[in-house]
């Protein structure tokens, strides 16, 4: 375990759905936690059941009662004389929740860690086309920290508000952001970003379209996908974003295609993608093509690519579990971040020994 000599007390907010679930489970593994609340919808049917029951596979790990939401909740765990004051609260929420919301719990002094699009879009007029609300707090949304935790781990340290990245986003970045951030690319080029997700990105709320038995492998959302300009945004690049739905339970694959300067060599981009991951050890580099089989369950993204110097085409693929690498266990690096230790504590087992050795040193 670490050295911190007092956990830090947490409530998650959305907790019955299967992002809530997978970032409770990883709470609860980790040793700087004292998971305080776990709440759900107001008039959710699963208030007063345990999470347990929701989701048996955690039977006995965490058997805390679902609370309800309200206004009267919130005033109650963040008035002065609470015995065991929140300090972190995670949303796992729809994302008007989290627009109208995250203000009144930074204020509280609480430190938000969304897991919802509410703040992960910097211009306000994106959100009535992509997200189909108004955005109201717009000071929140400039103060909002953009959570790729591999790549803004300075500016998640101090920031109160992070914004998690979306799973199609974490896995497009991943792949696209040493070739951008280093400027290889070719100006006003064509960059296409073909991603492929299971059916549990689509919710746990019951659903027609992504019933299993209903699903077949099909795109969605061309040209109007909410994740379109966040890739953007991110990027600094525009990109065509093309998302299919496929029948399989977890796990996302994306697969970019993008020309680069005519100066470009392979030395160059093998050189760009080890300086950005070489001490980041939840970024993998795949000797083929990766497969979701080899991520899903876990906290890891696979990347491989390959480049025709003739053509100037560079072809990425990046392989994530779309609950954990692409929403919970970020959620859990991006707190880690914010408490100074390792991003990928709790998250690997070795890295428990290496925290704890470090202190030992010290």
């Amino acid at each position: 375990m670490s050295n911190r000599v007092k956990k830090v007390n947490v409530a998650v907010i959305g907790a019955s759905g299967y992002v809530g679930a997978e970032l409770v489970g990883l709470l609860c593994q980790h040793d700087d936690i004292a998971l305080q609340h776990l709440v759900v919808s107001e008039n959710s049917t699963s208030c007063g059941k345990t999470f347990s029951e929701l989701h048996p596979r955690w039977q006995g790990v965490c058997d805390v009662p679902l609370q309800s939401f309200s206004q009267h909740w919130f005033t109650q765990v963040t008035a002065a004389d609470t015995k065991k004051p929140i300090e972190v609260v995670f949303f796992a929420t729809p994302h008007e929740f989290s627009a109208e919301w995250a203000s009144a719990f930074i204020e509280k002094g609480i430190k938000v860690f969304d897991l919802s699009g509410g703040f992960r879009l910097k211009n306000p007029s994106n959100y009535p086309q992509y997200y189909g609300f108004e955005h109201q707090d717009t000071h929140a949304l400039l103060q909002a920290q953009y959570g790729l935790a591999e790549w803004q781990a300075n500016e998640i340290a101090t920031a109160n508000l992070i914004a998690i990245p979306g799973c199609y986003p974490t896995a497009s970045l991943l792949a696209l952001k040493p070739i951008t951030f280093n400027q290889l690319h070719l100006d006003n080029s064509l960059i296409v970003v073909n991603g492929i997700s299971g059916v549990s990105g689509a919710g746990r709320t019951v659903s027609l379209a992504t019933n299993f038995n209903e699903v077949s492998l099909t795109p969605y959302n061309i040209l109007q996908h909410r994740h379109q300009p966040e890739i953007s945004q991110e990027a600094q690049t525009e990109v065509i974003f093309n998302p299919h739905l496929a029948p399989y339970k977890r796990g996302l694959l994306v697969t970019i295609t993008l020309q680069l300067k005519a100066e470009v060599t392979l030395e160059q981009i093998n050189d760009v993608y080890n300086q950005a991951y070489q001490h980041h050890p939840l970024v993998r580099f795949s000797k083929t093509w990766p497969k979701i089989d080899h991520v899903a369950y876990t906290p890891f993204a696979d990347l491989f690519w390959q480049y025709d110097q003739q053509k100037q085409t560079l072809v990425v693929s990046c392989a994530i579990d779309n609950l954990l690498k692409g929403a919970a266990s970020q959620a859990i690096q991006c707190f880690n971040i914010s408490l100074g230790l390792p991003s990928s504590y709790a998250l690997l087992p070795s890295l428990r020994v290496k925290a704890v050795e470090n202190s030992d040193v010290q």
